[in-house]
């Protein structure tokens, strides 16, 4: 990604304030929704009976920082709702997605 934004930048200059925020903005939408995209197959693993050193190694962290990370996404997950009412888990799909995780084996 880095290689091909420097050579978009090198064909056709540097980007302008509003093209550089543009790409920001961007950048971030594609980032969450990869974000959620990831923590989806690591529930889908979990689900499949994968152990959190397995998903670590697939992930390329410990099995520790693995299952933090997806507990904090379950958490964020279970604000978004109290916060919007319909987005993200409400209170019984984050107790199952808490059911799901487990703890760090």
């Amino acid at each position: 990604m880095r290689d091909a934004l420097a050579s978009m930048a090198a064909e056709s200059g540097p980007l302008s304030r509003d093209e550089a925020l543009e790409m920001l903005a961007l950048s971030e939408v594609v980032i969450r929704k990869a974000g959620y995209g990831r923590q989806t197959m690591v529930r889908a693993a979990r689900g499949a009976g994968a152990s959190w050193t397995q998903i670590g190694a697939a992930l390329g962290s410990s099995k520790q920082a693995a299952w933090e990370a997806h507990s904090r996404w379950i958490e964020e997950q279970a604000r978004q709702h109290e916060r919007t009412g319909d987005e993200g888990f409400d209170a019984e799909q984050a107790d199952d997605a808490r059911g799901v995780a487990g703890s760090p084996d």
